[in-house]
C-alpha cells in the first residue's frame, strides 16, 4: 500500500503574505540598482577628493603657484619631508624637526606632522585642504557641485563647496590634479582672500628646499 502525504494547502493570508514579501525584495533590489545608477553621492565626492589629496603626500614633487596679488609660492615634497615658501615665511617638514621661519628668521622645534595643515595665510596647503575637506564630509548641510578641468596642462577634479561648518573658510572651491596634487584653491578666511592655482609642478625636488635659510 502506498502511503500518500497530505500537504498542507497555502492559506489566502499566507500567499499574500508570500506575495508581499517578493514585492518588497523586488522593490529593495530596484532601489539598490536606482542608487547605484545614481552615482557616487556628495559624501563619497568630498571624501574621494580628501581621500586623492591624502594619497598625493606619497608624492615628490616641486610645484610653483600664482597667489592673489601676483605673488608666488612653492611646495617641495618628498615622503617624509616638505618645504613650504610663500611671501615673507617658509615653513620646513622633516622627521627631525619643524622649522618655522619669518624672512630668515627661523624658528626650530619638534617634529610636528600636523604643522602644515594649520597653514591658511596667502598659501593654503594640500594638507589644509585635505582638512577641510574632512570636515566638509560629515557636514549633512554642506552643498557641493563638481567639475572638470586642466590647470597647468594637468586634469584636474573640482568641488564647490558652500555652507560648511568648522573650518576657516563657510566656502571654498578647490581642485585636485590626478596625481594628487593641490591644483587650486580659493576662499576668504580671516577676512583675506586666499587663491592659489599652480603653475608648474615637477616629479623632481632640489635638497636646499629643506634647509634653515641662513643669515647674511
Amino acid at each position: 500500500m502506498v502511503s500518500v502525504v497530505p500537504v498542507p494547502r497555502l492559506t489566502a493570508a499566507a500567499a499574500a503574505l508570500a506575495a508581499g514579501a517578493l514585492l518588497l525584495g523586488t522593490t529593495a533590489c530596484t532601489g539598490l540598482d536606482e542608487a547605484s545608477a545614481a552615482g557616487p553621492t556628495r559624501d563619497d565626492l568630498i571624501t574621494e577628493t580628501a581621500a586623492q589629496l591624502a594619497a598625493g603626500g606619497a608624492l615628490t614633487y616641486t610645484a610653483t603657484y600664482h597667489l592673489a596679488g601676483g605673488a608666488t609660492a612653492t611646495i617641495t615634497q618628498e615622503p617624509s619631508r616638505s618645504s613650504y615658501v610663500y611671501p615673507g615665511g617658509r615653513l620646513i617638514v622633516t622627521p627631525t624637526a619643524t622649522i618655522r621661519c619669518q624672512g630668515v628668521s627661523c624658528t626650530r622645534s619638534a617634529p610636528d606632522p600636523t604643522a602644515a595643515a594649520t597653514l591658511t595665510g596667502a598659501l593654503v596647503t594640500p594638507e589644509a585642504a585635505e582638512s577641510m575637506l574632512t570636515t566638509a564630509a560629515l557636514d549633512p548641510e554642506v552643498v557641493s557641485t563638481q567639475r572638470d578641468t586642466t590647470i597647468a596642462g594637468r586634469h584636474a577634479t573640482c568641488l564647490s563647496l558652500k555652507e560648511v561648518s568648522g573650518t576657516p573658510a563657510s566656502a571654498f572651491d578647490l581642485c585636485v590634479t590626478n596625481e594628487g596634487a593641490l591644483a587650486s584653491f580659493a576662499a576668504t578666511i580671516a577676512g583675506k582672500k586666499a587663491d592659489i592655482t599652480l603653475t608648474s609642478l615637477t616629479d623632481d625636488t632640489e635638497a636646499g628646499a629643506f634647509l634653515e635659510p641662513t643669515k647674511r
